[in-house]
């Protein structure tokens, strides 16, 4: 069974977390939740 992240918050910290993790883990299953209208995509 794939292991499943649950990222709240699409600002720089969520996205250098979802990074991170992916770089340690790629087979996790990341989803990430932002309130706002936009998502930093830079990490």
């Amino acid at each position: 069974m794939a292991k499943k992240l649950v990222i709240i918050g699409g600002g720089a910290g969520g996205a250098s977390v979802a990074a991170e993790a992916k770089r340690r883990d790629p087979s996790l299953s990341i989803l990430m939740i932002e309130e706002g209208k936009y998502v930093s995509t830079a990490a």
